[in-house]
């Protein structure tokens, strides 16, 4: 099942990657980014990519500006996310064959960042936007926009959001913050996929 999960590893080390990166493919979360405000962040993602070989799309977060772009896609990046909607980043993204996800807040952003070409939106804060608030927003966006809630929004939630019509969402430290070791990743990834497999179900 190719689930809708992005796992955020900010904070994680070049030496934590791989292992964190296996906990999390095998759990069944097979989207994940390294915020680039982390330590060495270039160096974490590219290892690994090479040690997810195909079975996970593996990109940054926090990506700013379009050299930042340029760097990932050296590496092989697969996915930019960002806090905000900047079209130059976006434009930048997909001209390398990137998956873009811009940070948004209200309906504005959100046309603007699809105008830009983004593939799929980050409802940022989602806490914030609330369910209401984005059932208000999903309402006009166009049929297949690809929404993210992310911040603010945990396993017990998947439910109240699915039904809002997210289609998926973004996790930080419900399953990684610096220091928690790879089976304990493991084991939060677990609960997280069987909260989103129930969600889902339904």
């Amino acid at each position: 099942m190719n689930r809708a999960i992005i796992a955020i590893l900010r904070g994680i080390t070049p030496d934590e990657a791989v292992a964190v990166t296996e906990a999390l493919i095998g759990a069944g979360i097979t989207r994940i980014e390294v915020p680039l405000n982390s330590p060495d962040p270039y160096d974490s993602i590219a290892r690994m990519i090479g040690a997810a070989d195909g079975r996970a799309e593996i990109g940054a977060g926090t990506v700013l500006d379009v050299p930042s772009v340029e760097r990932l896609a050296g590496i092989g990046a697969r996915m930019v996310v960002s806090p905000d909607c900047n079209p130059e980043v976006i434009a930048a993204t997909k001209r390398m064959g990137i998956q873009s996800y811009p940070g948004v807040f209200t309906p504005t952003e959100c046309f603007a960042a699809l105008r830009a070409g983004a593939d799929g939106l980050k409802l940022f804060p989602a806490n914030l936007i609330g369910v209401q608030g984005f059932a208000a927003i999903n309402a006009v966006l166009p049929a297949g926009t690809r929404t993210f809630a992310v911040g603010g929004v945990g396993a017990g939630d998947f439910a109240e959001w699915r039904q809002a019509g997210i289609a998926g969402f973004g996790l930080g430290t419900a399953l990684y913050r610096p220091g928690v070791p790879p089976d304990e990743v493991a084991r939060r990834a677990a609960g997280i996929v069987a909260a989103y497999d129930k969600a889902w179900a339904k």
